[in-house]
């Protein structure tokens, strides 16, 4: 099994599956990976938990999927010094089709950086994590 080194965050069972493209590129990379479920608005203390600890666990890059108000990302920015990147996802109750959750996400105030991909690209947010890892080894 590949040590631990990427943590795929999703505020909600229902994004699980809308992640897996992240999780099968890790795979594919030979790139350890864990997923967390924690909501921004229902389990802020257990998402700030997560970020500040993730570091602690070998994680050296967060992925964050989020749709509508898309707070996740920003949230564990501000508790991480890590590298986080912001999967923008679409909701059957977005009146913007995933554009309200991209805006939510690239739209940080400065100082708390988020990295953004295309909406519902978690792929992309796996690619764009193993090219943050090539600059670094692993913590071993």
């Amino acid at each position: 099994m590949p040590e631990l080194r990427v943590g795929i965050l999703v505020g909600s069972e229902s994004d699980r599956g809308r992640m897996q493209a992240a999780a099968d590129e890790l795979d594919a990379r030979g790139i350890g990976w864990e997923l967390a479920v924690h909501s921004a608005h229902r389990t802020p203390d257990a998402v700030a938990e997560y970020a500040r600890a993730a570091q602690g666990r070998g994680i050296q890059v967060l992925i964050c999927g989020a749709g509508l108000a898309a707070a996740l990302p920003g949230v564990v920015a501000a508790h991480s010094e890590l590298p986080v990147i912001g999967v923008p996802l679409r909701s059957s109750l977005s009146v913007l089709d995933g554009l309200d959750a991209l805006l939510s996400i690239v739209q940080m105030p400065p100082g708390v950086p988020v990295a953004t991909v295309g909406v519902d690209n978690a792929k992309n947010a796996a690619v764009l994590a193993a090219r943050i890892l090539a600059l670094a080894p692993a913590t071993s």
